[in-house]
């Protein structure tokens, strides 16, 4: 062996080295894809970019992490969205009331929307509520029709989650569906001294229209869900991976609900403050 090292133009310990060394890389990279796998089997569909914040490797940046999870087969490609949820043929609207607003708790503005769910030819809905200061889930549900159950057992389950007799100071904010003109919804909202919003642009409810695609792209569609039930149970799931599990760069890194638990503590003038959007019109108006 002595030949062939000077042959190779090495010594003895230099090899050694080197298999020291690559043994230790080589067991860096499965510690690095196991973290990565154990993520993606409670977060199916978590994008690399969120992967790469909660996977710790020494020596490694968030950047270097997202590059090599990119280029070892751990990239989601996102299907466009061509069905239509939102009925507007009923002229029963609510003014926009949360433009401008400054949050610094929960229960001050909630958020809803529906979206589709396909299942072979057939087409499911889900409704959510996401209380917008801490992005929590606080009502889902879901349904086989765009009829106003599912949006009002949402309602319902808000309502118990959040304490019926402690919502007088929130705001609903949802789309113009007819879902939530319904006779049964607003009978909720006014029983519970809730005051409701609506939006004319999908942009101007955001936050629930992310969590729209975050459930399905991140969670569901990374199971195997071939029934009405199976959705059910997997929306569940998805949900609660959400709200404990799911960390969020608005919330310090924080899941909702640890973040929920954090700020119950907090004096309101020292909660971080959230500015919800502005139309540029107005806030040139007021400048004015």
């Amino acid at each position: 062996m002595k030949a062939v090292y000077e042959v190779a133009g090495i010594t003895k310990q230099a090899l050694h080295s080197h298999r020291i060394r690559r043994l230790k890389r080589d067991l860096k990279a499965q510690e690095f894809f196991e973290q990565a796998d154990d993520i993606r089997t409670e977060h199916p569909v978590v994008g690399c970019r969120k992967m790469a914040l909660n996977m710790v490797c020494r020596g490694w940046g968030r950047d270097k992490i997202e590059a090599l999870l990119l280029c070892n087969g751990y990239r989601v490609c996102y299907p466009p969205n061509y069905h239509r949820t939102t009925d507007q043929r009923k002229a029963f609207y609510y003014k926009n009331l949360i433009e401008g607003l400054e949050l610094n708790n929960i229960n001050q503005v909630v958020q809803t929307d529906i979206t589709y769910y396909r299942i072979k030819e057939k087409y499911y809905y889900l409704s959510f509520i996401i209380d917008v200061y801490s992005r929590r889930i606080v009502g889902y549900a879901a349904s086989k029709s765009l009829h106003a159950e599912g949006s009002i057992k949402a309602l319902k389950k808000m309502i118990e989650l959040r304490g019926a007799g402690n919502l007088s100071q929130l705001i609903h904010h949802s789309d113009r569906g007819s879902q939530y003109i319904a006779q049964e919804y607003r009978r909720l909202l006014n029983d519970n001294h809730i005051t409701p919003s609506m939006c004319k642009t999908a942009w101007e409810n955001a936050y629930t229209e992310r969590i729209n695609r975050t459930i399905k792209e991140e969670y569901l569609n990374g199971w195997e869900i071939n029934s009405f039930n199976s959705l059910s149970k997997r929306l569940k799931q998805a949900v609660y991976h959400y709200n404990h599990k799911r960390s969020h760069s608005g919330l310090c890194k924080k899941s909702p609900v640890a973040f929920e638990k954090e700020i119950n503590n907090m004096n309101a003038s020292v909660r971080p403050e959230l500015k919800l959007y502005k139309h540029i019109e107005n806030q040139v108006r007021e400048s004015n």
